[in-house]
């Protein structure tokens, strides 16, 4: 992948996609992140937040999100494709991008490991 853009259609935005996602129930976690994902069969990944508002006030919430928006961008031509996630922060306090940027590719391949484990079975 040569761009680094992140467009309009690669974000979940209905609510419909979120709870087909979470319905999915497969997520993993560390320190930083929960990260929830579903197969959606295009050859992209797309993205959803949710933050709580117990991370703070609006402020601290979309800087949570603009952080979290930037690691997916920078590192999805690490991540396999074919996947929505949803990304939820755990902590009100900032992680680096750094950090987000090396805990980010580790939970999406976890997570899409788990899903080829599953579907292998049945």
């Amino acid at each position: 992948m040569s761009s680094f853009r992140f467009r309009k259609h690669e974000h979940l935005r209905r609510a419909a996609d979120f709870r087909r996602v979470y319905e999915r129930r497969r997520s993993v976690s560390d320190r930083w992140l929960i990260v929830y994902a579903c197969e959606n069969g295009l050859p992209y990944l797309r993205l959803g937040l949710s933050v709580s508002r117990k991370m703070g006030g609006a402020v601290q919430r979309n800087r949570l999100r603009r952080l979290c928006r930037e690691a997916f961008r920078l590192t999805r031509p690490e991540m396999p494709t074919g996947l929505d996630l949803i990304l939820i922060p755990r902590q009100p306090e900032l992680p680096s991008l750094a950090e987000l940027k090396q805990a980010l590719p580790r939970l999406v391949h976890q997570v899409a490991r788990k899903l080829e484990r599953e579907a292998s079975k049945s």
